[in-house]
C-alpha cells in the first residue's frame, strides 16, 4: 500500500503566497523505491522529478535546515513548537508554517499534546532523501 502526504508548495518570489495542494508519496529507504535511486543511477521520469523538487524546496529555507537540525539534536529527535521559536528567532506562528512544510514532505511528523503542537524527525525520510543525492557507482573501463 503506497502512503501518501500532501504538499503544499509556495512560491516565494512573488509578494503573494501562491499555494498548490497535491498528494506525494512518503520516502521509502532503499533502492525498490523510485524516488531514491540515486540521481546518477538512471534519468529521472517527470512524476520522480517532481517529487525529489518538492522535497527539496522543503528543505531550501535556511529556517527549515535550522528547525531540522534542532529537531535532531533534541532528545527522541522532537521538540514542542514553543521550545523552536528562540533558538531561530521566529515567532511561533511562522515556525509552525515552515514544521507544515516540513511535515507535508514527509520530513517531519506532527502530535499535538494538548494546545501545543510536537514535530518529530523522521530519520528514514532525511536519510532517503540523502541517498538520491550520492553519486552512483559508475563501472570504469
Amino acid at each position: 500500500m503506497r502512503q501518501t502526504v500532501t504538499h503544499v508548495s509556495t512560491d516565494v518570489n512573488t509578494s503573494r503566497i501562491i499555494s498548490c495542494m497535491r498528494s506525494l508519496p512518503l520516502l521509502a529507504t532503499g533502492s525498490s523505491g523510485g524516488c531514491c535511486a540515486p540521481l546518477g543511477s538512471a534519468p529521472l521520469g517527470d512524476r520522480e522529478a517532481a517529487e525529489l523538487a518538492a522535497r527539496l524546496k522543503a528543505v531550501a529555507d535556511p529556517a527549515r535546515l535550522r528547525l531540522v537540525s534542532l529537531l535532531l539534536a533534541s532528545p527522541n529527535d522532537e521538540a514542542c513548537v514553543c521550545d523552536l521559536t528562540d533558538p531561530v528567532g521566529l515567532s511561533q506562528p511562522t515556525v509552525s508554517h515552515h514544521m507544515k512544510v516540513l511535515a507535508a514532505a514527509g520530513l517531519v511528523v506532527r502530535e499535538k499534546r494538548g494546545r501545543w503542537a510536537y514535530y518529530r524527525a523522521v530519520p528514514e525520510a532525511l536519510e532517503a532523501l540523502a541517498l538520491v543525492l550520492q553519486p552512483a557507482a559508475k563501472a570504469r573501463s
